[in-house]
């Protein structure tokens, strides 16, 4: 696989290039990028997949959902729908996509919408009764059409995106200087004793600008698993279970797993992946399945819930949790 995208080094160049000139058209206003009147925070990343947009998405809702109207708008990834939707939380996560999915029945009090073309999406939400005063753009830095007020770029400590190369050589959707667009970038999945000063040497790696500030970021998980009907087990007594992931890093999750020394079996499937007859039909023979809370959405209406639980997973500041929060909320 690596010496086929090293052959597919030109291919790299070609569509960096376009996706250049595209990023160009937008700064000298040649192609329209739309902005609002309502606060627009755009959270997304250089690289495709796996840096953890949900969980950042989640931490924003929390932090704004006391204080303001909030919406939230995604493209719905491999949904079954088409245009302008608003979740009322009942839907199947093929219908609408397993991220809007799980902010609805999280959140059951915000507005979930899926859009392909954002800015319809913007200003259809902007058309109902009760409007939203803030939105959050899900996955949405490389869409130029809206202009946003705030932009968060996330980039994984392991995988950062200035090592990284241009598609399909490498996993990075526009070049490296698009990055100089966001406001605040966020290096999500650190360890959770990473020294400051590895955090000062990252920083200085990013070569961020001026206006940009830096944040670092861990997982955590709970302590238990839940279920459907939000049973609980704990999870270091959970033992020769099945594993089943569709996400484009399971990696987090499989060394918080082995962490705790438990036996299982993992099933690893496409991101995204939407499961198919014959697939639940094979996981109806496992005798408890742990997933992510992501495919639970995607799970929990083919599978018993006495069989079938999930472990959420929560955005954790190392440092600065307040200066970042102090950021958003003045931007809304």
């Amino acid at each position: 696989m690596a010496v086929l995208r090293k052959l597919l080094f030109p291919f790299s160049l070609l569509y960096g290039f376009i996706v250049l000139l595209r990023n160009k058209l937008y700064d000298w206003e040649l192609k329209k990028s739309t902005g609002f009147d309502v606060p627009v925070i755009c959270v997304g990343n250089l690289s495709v997949g796996g840096t953890g947009k949900s969980p950042m998405m989640e931490y924003l809702i929390r932090l704004l959902k006391e204080k303001k109207t909030v919406a939230t708008l995604s493209r719905g990834y491999k949904r079954e729908s088409k245009g302008f939707y608003l979740l009322t939380g009942n839907e199947k996560a093929a219908y609408v996509g397993d991220e809007p999915l799980q902010f609805k029945t999280k959140f059951p009090g915000i507005q979930v919408a899926v859009d392909e073309e954002r800015v319809r999406g913007i200003e259809q939400l902007l058309q109902l009764k009760q409007k939203p005063e803030v939105i959050l753009l899900d996955d949405a830095f490389q869409h130029r059409k809206v202009k946003p007020n705030f932009s968060i770029l996330l980039t994984t400590y392991n995988d950062l995106f200035i090592n990284d190369f241009i598609l399909p050589t490498g996993n990075l959707r526009e070049p490296k200087n698009g990055a100089k667009r966001a406001n605040v970038i966020v290096v999500t999945k650190c360890a959770l004793d990473t020294s400051e000063e590895d955090m000062k040497i990252l920083s200085k790696k990013l070569k961020v600008s001026t206006h940009q500030q830096v944040f670092f970021t861990s997982i955590r998980y709970p302590k238990q698993v839940y279920n459907l009907q939000q049973k609980t087990l704990p999870t270091a007594s959970l033992n020769d279970f099945t594993l089943v992931t569709g996400i484009a890093n399971p990696q987090p999750l499989l060394k918080h797993l082995d962490t705790l020394q438990l036996n299982y079996k993992h099933l690893n499937f496409p991101d995204h992946y939407n499961f198919k007859e014959k697939d639940i039909s094979a996981l109806k023979k496992e005798k408890l399945i742990i997933t992510t809370e992501k495919d639970f959405m995607r799970l929990k209406s083919s599978l018993k819930p006495e069989q079938l639980y999930f472990l959420p997973m929560e955005v954790i500041f190392l440092k600065d949790a307040q200066k970042f929060e102090e950021v958003i909320l003045k931007v809304v």
